[in-house]
């Protein structure tokens, strides 16, 4: 069993910074990516963007290439996301999400609220 908790998230405005952080606990010794997905009213979830734990390879949505960073710390099987140059059409509840012994995301935070006023 894995849990997971996210943190950072806020109001910020338009060009503004946010880091979020999402520590993973319990079971994380078959981590093989950790990553970033979001869902704002009314739309689906998509995703952000991920990083595999064992190299530590980057992929991102193409809305947030630029502007957004993921990271990860091995040692806290924590992953951060640096927002940068946030724009309203960020705001969403962002979920972190993990794939744990899978080759999917099996375990997944409960989210954080970001909102990018204009």
């Amino acid at each position: 069993q894995v849990q997971l908790r996210e943190s950072g998230g806020g109001l910020v405005q338009a060009g503004g910074s946010l880091r979020l952080s999402c520590a993973a606990s319990g079971r994380t010794f078959l981590t093989y990516a950790m990553g970033w997905f979001r869902q704002a009213p009314g739309k689906a979830r998509e995703f952000v963007a991920t990083i595999a734990w064992s190299d530590g390879r980057t992929s991102y949505a193409d809305s947030v290439k630029g502007r957004f960073t993921i990271s990860r710390d091995n040692a806290k099987t924590t992953v951060y996301l640096q927002m940068n140059n946030l724009k309203p059409e960020d705001t969403a509840v962002y979920l972190c999400a993990i794939r744990y012994g899978s080759s999917e995301y099996n375990y997944w935070g409960q989210g954080t609220q970001v909102t990018v006023s204009s």
